[in-house]
């Protein structure tokens, strides 16, 4: 175990003295979480802005509960030019222009917003339908209710941080496995110690326990950060999200080393690490979800290992699932990391020759 223990201790020591490793491994992602939850862990759907032309008995008249509903949703100023009122729509100074025509209330909107404009549709619809409802003395025969599907303590930095932890595990392993290899192969150090009296599975071993144990820290100091500051609240089994970890970092470890595997120089090793993990960062939901993408988009992401790193981080740390939910990412990972490992070792060389 001697030297396990002391490969271990010098792998941390040049990972610890090397600033640009320790920025790119622990600083630069965290920058992003920073970012993400002072922008989005406050984010609330603000009124709708109206301009009511004219007289509309159909708003002002309307009963003292369906007013408060009404008043909660529309931000009202009144106007009585009609073309003043459309053309402040159509410039987005206002989302919606309403004017009373005998029965029928005209909405006006704009489609630049999809979004605001099927708020805007919906909630007057359902508001023409109250007062038809009311003038006609019958009561509805069915009622809604919506709920959320997750619980009240969910926020929108619990679905950044499972991702955006999941993109730094993968750059630092990716990248520390590259850059350590050719740095080794340039300096003869692999081929000392192939000649010294140390066990390939020493070497081996060392490397994995120093980046498994970076990924921790990375993790702790996420979650940490995320909980203390922006009010991060893990549920379900999220203690499966340390297996799913290590099993993500052996995985991308594997990336790397087949990236210093093809290449020459510790410099092209490193820049193969992030041709391979930056793009796929954006192609797993690390930075944005997939929802809104093309499908074959999404049918594609399925096949990078950092959507189901990501994925299944998500599901036991924020999403309430049982720990059975991370077992289909994990086999998926260490089954990506076996064939990426051994074709890495079918091209390894152990001088840049």
């Amino acid at each position: 175990m001697k030297p396990f223990w002391a490969l271990s201790r010098a792998i941390l020591r040049g990972f610890v003295r090397d600033r640009t490793s320790v920025f790119f491994a622990v600083v630069f992602p965290l920058m992003f979480l920073v970012l993400f939850g002072g922008l989005f862990s406050d984010q609330s759907v603000g009124k709708v802005d109206m301009i009511v032309v004219g007289d509309a008995s159909l708003v002002d008249d309307l009963p003292a509960d369906a007013r408060d509903d009404f008043d909660d949703t529309f931000h009202v100023v009144r106007s009585d030019d009609l073309d003043d009122a459309l053309d402040q729509v159509r410039k987005g100074d206002a989302d919606v222009a309403v004017e009373q025509q005998g029965d029928t209330l005209v909405a006006h909107y704009s489609q630049t917003d999809p979004a605001k404009a099927g708020i805007v549709a919906g909630t007057l619809r359902a508001l023409v339908d109250g007062t038809n409802i009311a003038l006609t003395g019958q009561q509805p025969t069915y009622d809604l209710r919506v709920e959320s599907v997750e619980d009240d303590s969910l926020s929108t930095i619990q679905y950044y941080t499972p991702g955006l932890l999941g993109w730094a595990v993968a750059m630092s392993a990716a990248f520390g496995a590259a850059a350590t290899l050719q740095g080794w192969r340039q300096s003869k150090l692999l081929r000392r110690l192939q000649l010294a009296p140390v066990s390939t599975r020493s070497v081996v071993g060392a490397r994995v326990s120093v980046t498994v144990s970076i990924a921790l820290v990375q993790m702790a100091i996420f979650i940490g950060v995320g909980g203390i500051f922006f009010g991060l609240t893990l549920t379900g089994a999220w203690w499966m999200a340390i297996p799913l970890l290590v099993v993500g970092t052996l995985c991308f470890m594997a990336i790397g080393l087949l990236a210093g595997a093809i290449t020459k120089t510790q410099e092209g090793a490193v820049n193969a690490a992030n041709f391979l993990v930056l793009p796929m960062a954006f192609l797993s939901g690390s930075f944005f979800a997939l929802d809104d993408a093309p499908q074959w988009l999404q049918t594609f992401s399925e096949l990078l290992p950092l959507k189901h790193l990501n994925d299944g981080m998500l599901d036991v740390m924020v999403r309430g699932e049982p720990w059975t939910a991370a077992l289909v990412p994990m086999a998926i990972l260490a089954a990506f990391a076996l064939v990426v490992t051994l074709v890495a070792a079918r091209l390894f060389r152990w001088d840049t020759a």
